[in-house]
C-alpha cells in the first residue's frame, strides 16, 4: 500500500505536467496571450509578520528585507490582477500593507539572477481588523489562566484569534481594478453560535451538550478566527464577489477538536453563503447588521488559505463538501511540477499521502508529517469558465525556482495560487 500511494497517479500526473507547461509557456507569466485578455485571482500566504507589533512595519520600511523583496517578486512573475495576501500584519493606518505595495511590489526585483523588468501596481486594496490577537477575557484553551503578557503563547492562545499581538496574521486584498466598498461586507462579529448547526466543542466527560467554552464567551466568540471578507470589484467580467478567509488551523488542541470543528464551521459559511436555497432566511449577518447570502446569480471567487486539505492532515469533511459545492468550480485544481518533486524528494509523510502532490501549496514538516498539503485555493463561482490555473512551485530545473528560497533566505512556506478566468459560461 505505502509503494502503491508513493506513485500518486504518475500517469495522470504527467498528462497534468505537459498541460501545466503548455499554459506557462503560452503565459510567460508577464503575458496572457489569447484574444480575450483574462481576469488573473490569486491567494498568496506571505507569512509576513513579526513577533512584536511594529516589527514587520520596521523592517519593511527600508525596502531591503529579503523575505519581502522574495515575495514580491513571486507576485511580480504571476502578475495577477487580483490578490489575497494571508498572513501580512494589520495596523490601523495600514501601514505595512502600504510598505509592502510601494517599496516591494512596485519596485523591480532582482533576486539571485531572476530580473523581474517592472514592478507590479496595484492601485486599490481593502483591509479590515481581524480578530487574531485581539483578548478575549476568558480561559478559552482551559488551562486555568486567562491571558498573559502581550507576545506570550498564553495571551495568543485566549484571544479571540490565535496572535501575539493585534492584527498578527492579517489579510489584505491588492486590486488593478476598483473596489465597490460600498457594496463589500465583513462577517469579523458574527457570532458562532449563530451559524446554522454550529459545531460547537464539547467537554467529552460532561453532560451537557457545547460546554467547553463558558456562557459568557460564547455569547460574544466570532466563528472567524481573522475574518470572512465579501469584497466586491469592477472587473470587465462584471461584478466579482472575493469572498476572503483564513481559518484557524484544525490542530493544537484536544479531544474536544476545538479548532478542527470551528475550521470546518468556518469554510461550511462560505459553503451556505453562496449556495443558501432554504425556506428560511440565511443566518449570515454581516458586522453592518446585514443579513443574508451571496444572491444566487452573483459572480465570486472563494480565496484563502483555508488550512485543510481534501485528502491529507487533519481537516474534515467540510472542504470535500465545498469542493463539491454545485456553485463552486472545483473541476481545475491548480498544479506545480515542483509539489510534485519536493513531495518525492522530502519523503517522511508525503510517501503516505493519498492526495496529488502537484497540487499541494503547503510545504510542512515531514517528519512526523503532516507533509505537505493542499490548504490554499482559488474556486471560482459554476458561471465563470476557466482558461487556466497554476500553483507557483517550480522545480529544481525552472529558472525560477531560486526565487522561492535559498540560503540566504525563504519567501514562506505556502506557495501562490492563481487562475485564470474569462468570462460567463453559457447556460
Amino acid at each position: 500500500p505505502q509503494a502503491a500511494s508513493t506513485q500518486r497517479s504518475r500517469a495522470s500526473l504527467t498528462l497534468r505536467f505537459a498541460c501545466l507547461l503548455l499554459a506557462l509557456q503560452c503565459h510567460s507569466p508577464l503575458s496572457r496571450g489569447g484574444d480575450e485578455v483574462p481576469l488573473r485571482v490569486a491567494t498568496f500566504n506571505v507569512s509576513l509578520y513579526g513577533n512584536h507589533a511594529g516589527e514587520l512595519t520596521a523592517r519593511l520600511e527600508s525596502g531591503e528585507d529579503e523575505q519581502a523583496k522574495r515575495l514580491a517578486a513571486i507576485i511580480q512573475i504571476v502578475d495577477p490582477d487580483v490578490l489575497l495576501l494571508n498572513e501580512i500584519d494589520y495596523d490601523a493606518d495600514q501601514r505595512a500593507v502600504e510598505l509592502f505595495n510601494q517599496r516591494y511590489l512596485a519596485q523591480p526585483q532582482s533576486i539571485d539572477g531572476v530580473v523581474n523588468p517592472r514592478g507590479i501596481h496595484f492601485r486599490y486594496r481593502f483591509a479590515a481588523p481581524c480578530n487574531t490577537g485581539i483578548p478575549s477575557g476568558f480561559d478559552l484553551n482551559r488551562d486555568g489562566r486567562v491571558g498573559g503578557e502581550v507576545g506570550s503563547d498564553d495571551y495568543a492562545a485566549d484571544c479571540w484569534g490565535y496572535g501575539r499581538y493585534p492584527g498578527q496574521y492579517g489579510m489584505a486584498i491588492l486590486s488593478k481594478l476598483p473596489i465597490d466598498v460600498d457594496k463589500s461586507r465583513t462577517f469579523r462579529q458574527f457570532r458562532w453560535i449563530d451559524m446554522d448547526g454550529a459545531a460547537l466543542p464539547d467537554f467529552a466527560s460532561s453532560t451537557s451538550p457545547d460546554d467547553w467554552y463558558e456562557a459568557e464567551a460564547l455569547e460574544r466568540f466570532p466563528l472567524s478566527s481573522k475574518s470572512h471578507w465579501d469584497v466586491v470589484i469592477r472587473t470587465p467580467l462584471g461584478e466579482l464577489h472575493v469572498l476572503a478567509s483564513h481559518p484557524t488551523p484544525p490542530v493544537f488542541d484536544g479531544p474536544e477538536d476545538r479548532n478542527g470543528l470551528r475550521n470546518s464551521d468556518e469554510i461550511r459559511f462560505w459553503r451556505d453563503y453562496v449556495s443558501w436555497t432554504a425556506d428560511k432566511p440565511a443566518y449570515h449577518r454581516d458586522d453592518g447588521g446585514l443579513q443574508g447570502a451571496l444572491a444566487p446569480d452573483a459572480s465570486f471567487v472563494i480565496l484563502g488559505d483555508l488550512n485543510a486539505d481534501p485528502v491529507d492532515g487533519d481537516s474534515t469533511s467540510a472542504i470535500a463538501d465545498l469542493l463539491d459545492c454545485e456553485r463552486v468550480d472545483a473541476s481545475q485544481a491548480p498544479a506545480s511540477r515542483g509539489g510534485a518533486e519536493q513531495g518525492q524528494r522530502q519523503a517522511g509523510a508525503n510517501a503516505v499521502q493519498q492526495g496529488d502532490p502537484s497540487t499541494d501549496t503547503l510545504d510542512a514538516p515531514d517528519d512526523p508529517g503532516p507533509g505537505n498539503l493542499r490548504v490554499d485555493y482559488v474556486l471560482p463561482s459554476a458561471n465563470l469558465a476557466i482558461v487556466r490555473s497554476g500553483v507557483f512551485w517550480p522545480a529544481g530545473d525552472e529558472r525560477h525556482a531560486r526565487v522561492i528560497a535559498s540560503r540566504k533566505a525563504a519567501s514562506s512556506d505556502h506557495r501562490m495560487v492563481w487562475i485564470d478566468l474569462v468570462g460567463k459560461k453559457n447556460k
